[in-house]
């Protein structure tokens, strides 16, 4: 298979070290036996439009620059040394045909999938786009560490179900941590192992929830390093690069139409392409005609078009949110720039599940002011709708943009509610209560300490009261509270969750002048943030004056009286019905499909990173098929097979290059005191360490 590949490569002079791979220009090639001895990857028939119908810009020459006028810019990936599959996807892999175990399988594989080798067809490319960066706009940004490999064929038989969902009937595919490009800045276009397996995990993980999302076909890695600080603490240490392949109906994003913004008056930055409006027009056809042709067709009047098309995006976003508030996902850094044009989860960087409900929840440790709270998430989402509205002006009226705007909240409060319905297994009516019940539940799991995902999943064990039972029966209100106790802090955890993040003397000084100098107080802080940590400060205190005993007696009346309500609630849902048991059987069904049993908790990824760091893949491959089917148990897989040091490590790949290298590597680790627990436990206390940037 190598040999016959090779005859079809050229080197490529743009990049040291660098191969193309051409299209074979023998058309007779198949018929004389060579195509059954190809690869797989070699197979693939590109199109790749977006480089036809968009303005590529012209200049290859190497370095960061200031791209005007284009919406892609050519690059060749870079290289690596010996790369290699950490894992792959088969489910991602087969949107584009391909089969996971071939493409593990073939010689060519990782260096396909990691840019290293570009596959015939492919024309690689980086994308330009700008994006307001917590809440400012940072000008030119662009795709500084992923490349645009081209547009996949969907095969002749994808169901109609997914060409539905990418009506263009193609699927880009990129590498993130390829190399360089005009847009990485003071960055080397690299990515690590810990990130990259990140994104690879939770890209299945969330497609696997039922949320929309972009995919991730592959992770691979190499022997070539780079230098990382971790935790920006003056400690770097070389990492080994790798590269993870993405896959979409297209990777466009609101950032995209921001290249064109005219000069921002709070950060003096403009778009690159500022005053090319002819190329946002283009650009907006472009994005209308190929993936929401229903609109195209159905409005004559371009300016309708663009407000149905904008009405659209808007409604997809509202119900991508609130997906992400109801299985307590946190994205962590929703900049203009990582907000998807089709309403797609992009771009895990610092995401996170919560396990302790904590609406002030924050994934990213970087995020001082907690501008992408957990709660916050569906307010910055329609900011940075406002944001794409302004971009699409005059294309898009700013007057009747206003208008869609407000429909925005409504319909997120709406899928909200469905979904949240859905979780308590409300199936037969919809009563104007429902809001108060589900409220009334996320402040018991906040006031508990009660873990998110765990307590959704105990609810479908609470049954209906039966024919004749009371529904505040003694008995089936303190088996469900104990059941839901189950899930609840301790003392101690509730005491670290409650610490304030700001230090004690800064808090003092900031209060001092919020009296004395109110001015300057603005400037420096916000009310918010230090009201949070008043609130904080508060709930400490009490806690240090309660005992473990008053707590559990408090976490029970609390879990008491909402249990109360639900079963009143549900026996509501059963009035006029004769045969309860399959109502009963009905919701426990929708209830189980919908509240996982797993999600991707952190401790969960941290365990793969380190076994992966220390040449060990099999974890990360076992976490692959649990997430996959994150709705189930599954036998033999209950929980992780890479115990650390001391523990044992079951068999699986192991990277053959790392192997006296894992050994000093696990010894000097940190993973020796760890308490190892199932997956779909509550999270060991070691987990509350895990700090992601």
């Amino acid at each position: 298979m190598a040999a016959s590949a090779l005859r079809l490569t050229r080197p490529c002079l743009r990049y040291p070290g660098a191969v193309v791979v051409s299209r074979p220009r023998c058309s007779g090639m198949e018929d004389m036996g060579l195509g059954s001895s190809r690869s797989p990857l070699e197979r693939l028939h590109f199109d790749n439009v977006a480089l036809r119908k968009l303005p590529l810009d012209p200049s290859e020459a190497p370095g960061v620059r200031t791209v005007r006028g284009a919406c892609f810019s050519r690059v060749q990936p870079q290289p690596l040394q010996s790369p290699r599959f950490v894992a792959v996807s088969g489910a991602a892999l087969g949107l584009l045909g391909l089969s996971g175990e071939a493409v593990e399988e073939d010689p060519l594989g990782a260096e396909y999938l990691s840019g290293s080798r570009l596959m015939p067809g492919s024309e690689s490319a980086a994308h330009c786009y700008c994006g307001h960066q917590f809440g400012q706009f940072a000008g030119q940004l662009g795709d500084g560490a992923a490349c645009y490999l081209g547009e996949v064929k969907a095969p002749a038989d994808q169901s109609p179900e997914l060409l539905k969902e990418n009506p263009s009937g193609r699927w880009e595919i990129q590498v993130k941590g390829a190399g360089l490009t005009p847009y990485s800045r003071q960055a080397d276009g690299r990515k690590v192992l810990r990130s990259s397996i990140r994104e690879f995990l939770c890209s299945e993980a969330v497609f696997a929830l039922g949320v929309p999302t972009t995919r991730a076909g592959s992770v691979v890695t190499s022997d070539s390093r780079v230098m990382r600080d971790v935790f920006y603490s003056g400690s770097p240490k070389m990492e080994r690069c790798s590269v993870v392949l993405r896959i979409a109906p297209t990777f466009i994003r609101f950032g995209s139409f921001e290249i064109f913004k005219q000069m921002d008056e709070f950060t003096g930055r403009q778009g690159p392409s500022y005053g090319h409006d002819e190329i946002r027009t283009q650009m907006l056809d472009y994005v209308i005609e190929t993936f929401y042709p229903e609109i195209q067709q159905s409005h004559s009047d371009p300016v309708e078009r663009n407000i149905a098309f904008f009405r659209e995006v808007m409604l997809r976003t509202a119900r991508l949110v609130a997906q992400w508030q109801c299985v307590g996902f946190c994205h962590g850094v929703l900049n203009t720039d990582n907000m998807s044009i089709l309403g797609l989860t992009l771009d895990y960087g610092p995401f996170g599940f919560m396990d302790r409900f904590d609406p002030d929840f924050i994934c990213n440790a970087s995020d001082n002011s907690g501008r992408y709270s957990y709660k916050a998430q569906p307010a910055i989402c329609r900011w940075n709708l406002a944001r794409l509205a302004e971009a699409l002006s005059p294309d898009l009226p700013s007057a009747r943009a206003q208008d869609v705007l407000d429909e925005y909240l409504p319909l997120f409060n709406t899928f909200y509610l469905q979904n949240m319905r859905k979780k308590l297994g409300l199936l037969k009516k919809e009563e104007p209560e429902d809001e108060t019940l589900i409220t009334d539940l996320m402040q018991t799991m906040h006031n508990t300490g009660a873990d998110f995902t765990n307590t959704f999943r105990s609810l479908s064990q609470i049954s209906c009261p039966s024919e004749g039972e009371a529904v505040d029966q003694p008995e089936a209100i303190k088996q469900a509270t104990e059941l839901l106790l189950q899930q609840c802090a301790s003392l101690e955890e509730l005491k670290v969750a409650s610490r304030p993040t700001m230090d004690p003397r800064e808090l003092a000084m900031l209060l001092s002048m919020a009296q004395s100098n109110p001015a300057l107080f603005n400037i420096l802080s916000d009310r918010t943030t230090v009201a949070q940590q008043l609130q904080k400060l508060s709930r400490l205190k009490e806690l240090l004056e309660t005992t473990e005993e008053e707590l559990k007696a408090k976490q029970t009346e609390d879990w008491t009286c909402w249990i109360q309500k639900y079963r009143q609630r549900l026996a509501r849902e059963c009035e006029g019905v004769n045969d309860i048991k399959t109502v009963q059987e009905e919701r426990v069904r929708v209830m189980d499909n919908t509240n996982p049993r797993v999600v991707l908790r952190n401790y969960i990824a941290q365990n793969a990173i380190e076994a992966a760091e220390n040449g060990d893949f099999s974890e990360v491959r076992r976490v692959l098929k649990v997430l996959e089917k994150p709705f189930c148990k599954q036998e033999g897989l209950e929980q992780p097979g890479w115990m650390g040091r001391g523990g044992s490590v079951e068999s699986g790949e192991r990277d053959e290059g790392e192997q006296g290298e894992a050994e000093t590597e696990v010894e000097g680790g940190g993973a020796e005191s760890r308490v190892f627990v199932p997956y779909d436990s509550k999270p060991p206390t070691w987990a509350n360490e895990i700090c992601v940037t």
